[in-house]
C-alpha cells in the first residue's frame, strides 16, 4: 500500500477518497507532490522529454 497516492487527478482519486483519507490525515500515507518536476522556459522540451520518458507525470513550467 506504500505506493498508492492521491495525485492521479480527481477521477482516480474519488474512488479511493473515503478509504485513504484518514490514512492521509494520520500520515500513514504520503499523498505525494503535484508536480514531479519544475523547468524554465528555455527547458521545456526536457519537461517533455522526462514526461515521455515516464520520468515525470507532471512538469510545472516557470517563466
Amino acid at each position: 500500500m506504500r505506493n498508492i497516492t492521491l495525485t492521479g487527478g480527481v477521477a482516480p482519486a474519488r474512488a479511493y477518497i473515503e478509504e485513504l483519507l484518514p490514512d492521509v490525515l494520520d500520515g500513514t500515507i504520503e499523498p505525494g507532490r503535484v508536480f514531479d518536476r519544475t523547468v524554465s522556459l528555455e527547458e521545456v522540451p526536457d519537461g517533455y522529454r522526462a514526461m515521455a520518458a515516464r520520468q515525470a507525470l507532471k512538469v510545472l513550467i516557470t517563466p
